[in-house]
């Protein structure tokens, strides 16, 4: 058959960087890594096609040619794939569809053929064996989950890589963690499964094979969950890799706070190339913590930790939470607060959301207190729950933190006190620019330093950058075209506008 892998587009948000990547001549951050594994379990006999459509068009000619269409994506892709399922229905090409985005009795998508759900390395191949018998059934789900061991090399060369910020790969899946508003655990699990470093390893070839040069974001939800086997492992592989291949490449991931208590292990991830990590911090207060389970942030120096962790070469991005039950008036101040001491640059702040599947999800349920669905954005200043608080006032608290972090003084004040701490590990060791990247510099320079509201404190901070820190000039310019990004999505945010209607009552679900 001939597979039609396609990707929905995902709208603008503080992930996107769809107003940072223009500047950078890129079209999206990432590649579809799961429709990428999906395309490498498919019988090696199908001709098999990628159409991700955050980088190129779909078109008629696409669906012409493809016998069978798989769909996947995230919750916050439902609108593109509603609009992609009408467009399959409509050419009457039979369609298989999985990811977190989907679920078999969503009615939304009644036109869809197969759903094919959880971890695709179990269902998958139960779909293609009764498709082979001509007995394909409609849903296929499985609870367990698998090892990863025999999870394929994704197939890199269906993508269009230099139209991509970075690339991604995946270690691990689950997570230790028990965290209330987390799905997590419900869709990976709690027990931490991982590949081999042969399998890393073979991924990392196979990009390099492709042409690929860049970064190479680990997508997993906490890479630190098997401390052990990344020390004694994965991470002196990638070391030795590094060092026999004079490779340039950073790699950046995801990771609890834990990570602050080991010193080996940052100094390890360090050596093989990392130089940023995603921590969940969520709230300066520690009710806000006990009520979330949180435990891993509990009794903790919070500004400490992480002012450890970017001293040893990390730089730390965050995310942030308020609308906790436990959240008093006080929350919003103390979060700018402990967001502008720490020098976390990119700052992801959202209103506390119940994905389904989670325990927060059921509690508000019981209570309810909950306004259907989650939109899959974390930071687009919705919420899906009653907040105890109060939904103006809480809207208005989070408006009042997006003005303050991303307003031009706050966040260029803030890159400086990240510059003072951050320790590079490789001076002098960043790949010599390309055109491209001589091309986004100009344009850079143009957008910022000329037309931009924020020139003053620009100039400013690539003056301070050249005559304090000139090895970090790269890493400055590149916050800086970070921030101009996360200025237009907050300004988007924080408009004034009516509570919207879901939001006005809980439903009684």
């Amino acid at each position: 058959m001939r597979a039609l892998m396609l990707y929905p587009e995902f709208p603008t948000t503080f992930w996107s960087f769809k107003h940072a990547l223009r500047l950078a001549g890129k079209k999206s951050a990432f590649p579809p890594l799961g429709l990428l594994t999906v395309a490498a379990l498919l019988p090696e006999s199908w001709p098999t096609r990628l159409i991700d459509l955050n980088v190129e068009p779909l078109r008629a000619r696409d669906l012409d040619w493809a016998d069978c269409v798989f769909i996947s994506g995230m919750i916050i892709q439902k609108a593109s794939a509603r609009e992609v399922v009408t467009r399959c229905k409509a050419a009457g090409v039979r369609m298989v569809v999985g990811g977190p985005l989907f679920n078999g009795d969503d009615p939304t998508f009644a036109d869809v053929d197969h759903f094919v759900l959880g971890e695709a390395e179990i269902t998958l191949p139960l779909f293609l064996a009764d498709l082979t018998h001509g007995t394909p059934r409609r849903v296929y789900t499985d609870a367990r989950h698998p090892e990863l061991r025999d999870s394929p090399v994704p197939r890199w060369e269906l993508a269009k890589l230099q139209r991509y910020a970075s690339m991604c790969l995946q270690y691990s899946r689950g997570c230790p963690h028990n965290c209330d508003f987390c799905n997590v655990t419900a869709l990976l699990g709690h027990r931490v499964r991982t590949k081999t470093t042969a399998q890393i390893m073979a991924e990392l070839d196979a990009l390099r094979a492709n042409g690929w040069r860049g970064d190479v974001f680990f997508v997993d939800d906490n890479f630190i969950g098997n401390r052990h086997r990344l020390k004694t492992d994965l991470l002196p592989a990638l070391i030795a890799r590094r060092r026999a291949h004079k490779e340039r490449t950073h790699f950046y991931t995801e990771a609890s706070i834990e990570l602050a208590d080991d010193p080996e292990l940052m100094r390890l991830m360090v050596a093989a190339g990392f130089n940023k990590v995603f921590i969940g911090i969520e709230t300066p207060d520690a009710a806000c913590l006990a009520e979330c389970s949180k435990r891993q942030n509990e009794n903790r120096d919070l500004v400490r930790d992480v002012w450890r962790i970017q001293r040893a070469g990390l730089q730390v991005q965050a995310g942030f939470i308020v609308g906790f039950d436990s959240d008093q008036a006080s929350i919003f101040e103390r979060q700018i607060d402990f967001i502008q001491r720490s020098g976390i640059v990119t700052a992801m702040v959202g209103l506390l959301q119940a994905p389904p599947g989670t325990r927060l999800y059921q509690r508000m349920k019981a209570q309810g207190r909950l306004l259907g669905d989650s939109t899959g954005d974390n930071a687009d200043g919705t919420t899906n729950i009653v907040p105890l608080m109060g939904m103006e006032r809480l809207q208005a608290g989070y408006r009042e933190i997006l003005g303050h972090i991303y307003h031009p003084k706050h966040y260029y004040e803030r890159v400086m006190t990240f510059l003072r701490a951050y320790h590079l590990p490789e001076p002098g060791r960043d790949a010599p620019p390309t055109l491209a990247d001589l091309v986004a510099f100009w344009r850079s320079l143009i957008r910022l330093g000329v037309m931009g509201t924020e020139r003053l404190h620009f100039w400013k901070l690539l003056l301070w950058t050249g005559c304090r820190r000139p090895e970090l000039l790269q890493v400055s310019m590149t916050l800086a075209i970070c921030g101009y990004h996360y200025r237009k999505v907050a300004a988007v945010i924080r408009r004034p506008s009516p509570i919207p209607a879901r939001m006005a009552a809980p439903d009684r679900l």
